[in-house]
C-alpha cells in the first residue's frame, strides 16, 4: 500500500502567496487602494479576477506574468523534499489542493521541473482569454459552512479518495501538509492512522492547538514542521530508510 501526500501550495510548497506575488507585475508593483479594499471574506477568487483585469488593462502580458511567477521562492527544504519524493514515487501518491489557480501552479512547478512529482492538482481553473487577460473561476460549489465559497478541501480530498477506492487503491496513511485556516476542514476529516503536518507559527497550527485546548482535538496525529527537511525526516522513518 502506498502513502498519500496532500500538499497545500501557498506558504507550504512556495514560501509566499502566489496570488499576491503577481502584484510585482503591476505598475509600481502595487494595486490601487480601491482594488485592494474590494476584497470580501470568503470571496478571494472574485477579488483575484478583478486583479487580473487590472493587470490586463495595464498591458501586463502572459510572458511577463510567467517570468515573475518563476522567481517565487520555495519554502526552506522543499526542493530537497520534492526531489526525494520524485525518487520514491512507487511509494507515494502526491496531490495538491490549493486556493491558488491552475496557471500559476503549473508555471511554478514546470519552471522548477517538479510537475511530475504530483499526480493531480486541485485548484481554481484559470486561463487566458482571447484578449490576453488571465481569468479565474471557482473550483467547485459546496455546502460546507467552514470553507470559502470557491473551495472546500475536505470535499476535494474525500472525492479523490472515493475515486481511488473505486479503482482498488487505498492508502496506508494520509499525510496532510499545509499552513492555512482552510486546511483545518480536511485535517478534521483525517483518521487516527493519518498525520497532519501544520507549518510552525501559521494559522493551521494555531487552530489545531485551539481545538485540543477546547477538548475536541483532531483525530489524526499532528507533527509540526518549520523546514521541509522535517517532513522528509518523517517520510524516511515511515519507509524505514
Amino acid at each position: 500500500m502506498k502513502f498519500l501526500l496532500v500538499f497545500d501550495f501557498d506558504h507550504t510548497i512556495v514560501d509566499e502567496n502566489s496570488d499576491t506575488w503577481i502584484v510585482k507585475c503591476a505598475p509600481e508593483k502595487k494595486l490601487p487602494s480601491g482594488l485592494r479594499n474590494s476584497y470580501q471574506p470568503g470571496h478571494w477568487t472574485e477579488y483575484m479576477g478583478r486583479v487580473f483585469v487590472y493587470l490586463g488593462d495595464n498591458g501586463v502580458k502572459e510572458d511577463e506574468m510567467r517570468a515573475t511567477m518563476a522567481t517565487i521562492p520555495f519554502t526552506a527544504g522543499m526542493v530537497d523534499l520534492l526531489g526525494f519524493i520524485a525518487e520514491k514515487k512507487e511509494l507515494f501518491d502526491c496531490i495538491i489542493i490549493s486556493d491558488s489557480n491552475t496557471v500559476f501552479i503549473d508555471w511554478i512547478l514546470k519552471a522548477a521541473d517538479f510537475h511530475k512529482v504530483f499526480d493531480e492538482v486541485f485548484t481554481n481553473p484559470a486561463a487566458f482569454s482571447s484578449s490576453g487577460y488571465l481569468t479565474v473561476q471557482n473550483f467547485h460549489a459546496h455546502h460546507c459552512a467552514k470553507c470559502p465559497k470557491n473551495l472546500c478541501k475536505r470535499k476535494v480530498l474525500k472525492e479523490f479518495l472515493d475515486k481511488q477506492l473505486e479503482q482498488g487503491i487505498s492508502y496506508a496513511q494520509i499525510i496532510y501538509i499545509g499552513d492555512g485556516g482552510n486546511d483545518l476542514c480536511p485535517v478534521m476529516f483525517l483518521k487516527k492512522d493519518d498525520i497532519a503536518m501544520p507549518r510552525e507559527g501559521y494559522t493551521l497550527e494555531k487552530k489545531i492547538s485551539q481545538l485540543a485546548q477546547s477538548q475536541s482535538p483532531v483525530e489524526c496525529s499532528v507533527l509540526v514542521w518549520s523546514s521541509a527537511i522535517d517532513i522528509m525526516s518523517y517520510l524516511k522513518l515511515l519507509i524505514k530508510e
